[in-house]
């Protein structure tokens, strides 16, 4: 079956580890025409199972997981002492006489992927790293398809090679982390739509954009330059069903022209989102910081805390460049909407 079967109107809403993704969002999502999905990356198993579970009873249309591709790092004392060390100006400042240690550095992603298989939806979407042609495999054996992200042509081939069956090249202009996966992070600066063109021009599978899309007429845009789809996040996160916390969902609404920009103080990885007091304290050593997924773990008791006092200073408040035309509405009105401009705009 191919992609466009699965889903006719050209919407995938973009998967967002961290919670902001919810049933709810999901299946209306798909229930609306589009590609509704989760970012499970970081949630655990059983959690993963129950939002399935909950996502299908409230809809028989198909949607997406998303799966960051990575290993578990064992980093030394040494260098979780001093990632400790770097963020003492911000834990310090919560009250704290010491930073939390994290249980774990990150979710494992062998098991997740042996639960894709088991679960079965109708696609499965990876970023971070690739699969191998093996991987891929048994993905397709049992019926999924396989969608890679990419920031350069190099991983658009690179993906192509190892038998997907659509990739999306995010643009920098994307909110969240960066896919990249071949060459520096640093090196991946092409916009979305200078990407699109790149990537469309080297491979033979269809190609969905990303990036700075929050309108219909943006979206006409992009599948009237060859796109089959396009995958949007920022403008999910300000829906009623987004699980993001009130004052984070305040910051993306009050948000004016393009507050947002590229940081990998918070978790280790170069991500978007709106300048704020955490990365304006950390931009000194942000590249010194520890690689995600240790950074992303070190923090993650900072940003629990800062969701816990509605302190959107010290959380993640990743978005992209077109933030500024967020609309605050049910996830379905929005569906509507969007494919309104679709049509007409």
């Amino acid at each position: 079956m191919s992609l466009k079967a699965i889903f006719p109107v050209p919407i995938i809403q973009g998967p967002m580890a961290g919670g902001a993704n919810t049933p709810a969002m999901v299946a209306a999502v798909s229930n609306a025409g589009g590609l509704g999905s989760f970012g499970i990356s970081m949630i655990s198993l059983e959690t993963i199972r129950a939002q399935v579970a909950e996502t299908r009873r409230l809809t028989s249309r198909p949607f997406m997981l998303n799966c960051f591709v990575q290993g578990i790092p064992s980093p030394s004392q040494q260098e979780v002492e001093r990632g400790v060390g770097l963020l003492r100006p911000i834990w310090s400042s919560l009250g704290w006489p010491d930073l939390p240690k994290p249980v774990k550095w990150c979710e494992d992603f062998a098991a997740q992927f042996e639960l894709l298989l088991e679960l079965k939806p109708a696609v499965a979407s990876f970023t971070f790293d690739i699969l191998s042609a093996a991987q891929v495999k048994r993905l397709h054996d049992v019926g999924m398809l396989v969608i890679g992200t990419v920031t350069n042509v190099e991983e658009a081939l690179a993906w192509q090679a190892a038998g997907a069956d659509a990739v999306v090249a995010s643009g920098v202009e994307s909110g969240g982390h960066r896919g990249t996966f071949i060459g520096p992070q640093t090196a991946a600066t092409l916009e979305a739509i200078p990407l699109l063109l790149a990537v469309m021009q080297a491979v033979k599978i269809p190609v969905i954009s990303a990036g700075n899309i929050m309108t219909g007429a943006e979206i006409r845009e992009r599948l009237a330059l060859g796109a089959i789809a396009v995958q949007m996040g920022t403008a999910f996160l300000v829906t009623e069903e987004s699980g993001i916390p009130v004052a984070y969902k305040e910051r993306l609404l009050a948000a004016q022209g393009n507050p947002t920009r590229l940081t990998r103080a918070i978790s280790g990885r170069y991500a978007r989102g709106i300048e704020n007091r955490f990365m304006c304290q950390m931009a000194g050593v942000e590249a010194e910081v520890p690689a995600y997924p240790i950074q992303n773990a070190l923090t993650g008791s900072i940003r629990a805390e800062a969701a816990k006092r509605g302190d959107a200073e010290l959380m993640s408040l990743w978005a992209g460049t077109g933030v500024a035309k967020s609309r605050a509405m049910p996830t379905a009105k929005l569906m509507e909407i969007l494919i309104s401009e679709i049509n007409h705009s």
